[in-house]
């Protein structure tokens, strides 16, 4: 069994939580996968009732999980998601970019993936005020640059489609931080013959990524790039609504959608929940990594397939342009979990 730590969030946070339950409970029902799940408090609410956004024993029940999946929070998420990066070491956000039916993709050939450093770079929030300036510190060490490229290899080889990695940087005008991790990137890449490599400057990279998206593989890039790319990505494949993301350490990881808490329409029961539901995937697809459970790929494969189905069938929230609930979104998932 997994013990898995759920943390319910802000805004449409709780709402596609239970659509998540929904799915791991159906798994637990009919696919013989076991799952223990502890729903736990972080974010705005959490600060209002106990004044920490990530409360100590929301935080020892995480560290003593299998893995974490965690809804949208809202002003807090400084507070709780980049918290959890640093403490974890979850050193590598991956956010997959891919194109399915009834959502507006640019095509419907796009399949790649953004891995992104997750711990330095200008989000270390080292800034200074000196005399009517303020000085923010970019921190890019060769270590973190030559892990994050070996991940990004690594996800090349097993996706086993392209087999490239784009290395996207700056290093023509950031001379010294982004020039060491075009180096420590292009020096792993050298190790793993059965791939190919190629640079891209950040600027042509986010013009590529509009005009030619079905060029890429796998995108490996910095802390900040790789935010802004990634939601551009998202949007290219047609929002962040079937964005799902992962935050991965050498020992745990922690999975979330990437959209926000929407307060302008919690409470209303609308929003999708493909994006969490696409996070459990990833997870499955971890777990099966970690502890070598070839059913935790069955189910993977099983539960992205039926979303596939689903929306292709028409099926879609109201957020989205359909006339589903989310209640109701949820149910044509999981009733054809089996």
């Amino acid at each position: 069994m997994y013990n898995i730590a759920l943390i319910k969030g802000d805004g449409i946070g709780p709402e596609i939580s239970e659509s998540a339950i929904s799915v791991l409970e159906t798994i637990n029902d009919k696919l013989d996968l076991k799952f223990s799940i502890n729903q736990l408090d972080a974010g705005d609410g959490a600060l209002k009732n106990t004044g920490k956004a990530l409360p100590d024993e929301t935080f020892d029940a995480i560290k003593s999980s299998d893995a974490c999946l965690k809804a949208p929070v809202g002003e807090t998420a400084a507070d709780v998601i980049v918290f959890l990066r640093r403490e974890l070491d979850l050193y590598a956000n991956i956010r997959p970019a891919k194109s399915y039916p009834n959502m507006n993709a640019l095509r419907d050939d796009v399949d790649l993936v953004i891995v992104r450093e997750n711990t330095e770079d200008l989000y270390q929030g080292k800034e200074f005020e000196i005399d009517g300036a303020v000085v923010a510190l970019r921190i890019i060490t060769e270590k973190a640059s030559k892990r994050i490229a070996k991940y990004a290899c690594q996800t090349a080889i097993q996706r086993n489609l392209q087999k490239k990695v784009t290395s996207v940087h700056k290093s023509n005008v950031i001379r010294k931080s982004d020039s060491l991790f075009a180096r420590a990137c292009a020096g792993v890449a050298k190790e793993y013959s059965d791939i190919s490599f190629e640079e891209m400057y950040v600027d042509a990279c986010a013009m590529n990524l509009i005009r030619q998206p079905e060029s890429f593989d796998v995108i490996v890039t910095t802390n900040m790039f790789g935010d802004i790319l990634s939601d551009e990505s998202a949007q290219v494949v047609g929002g962040l609504g079937m964005a799902p993301a992962a935050n991965i350490g050498d020992d745990f990881a922690l999975f979330e959608p990437v959209h926000g808490a929407a307060f302008d329409i919690a409470g209303k029961k609308i929003a999708n929940p493909s994006s969490f539901i696409l996070s459990i995937k990833m997870m499955l697809e971890w777990l099966g990594t970690k502890y070598d459970d070839k059913k935790c790929f069955d189910v993977a494969d099983k539960l992205e397939s039926i979303v596939f189905d689903v929306v292709k069938s028409g099926i879609k929230t109201k957020d989205i342009g359909g006339d589903k609930t989310t209640l109701e979104f949820t149910h044509e998932i999981v009733s054809r979990l089996s």
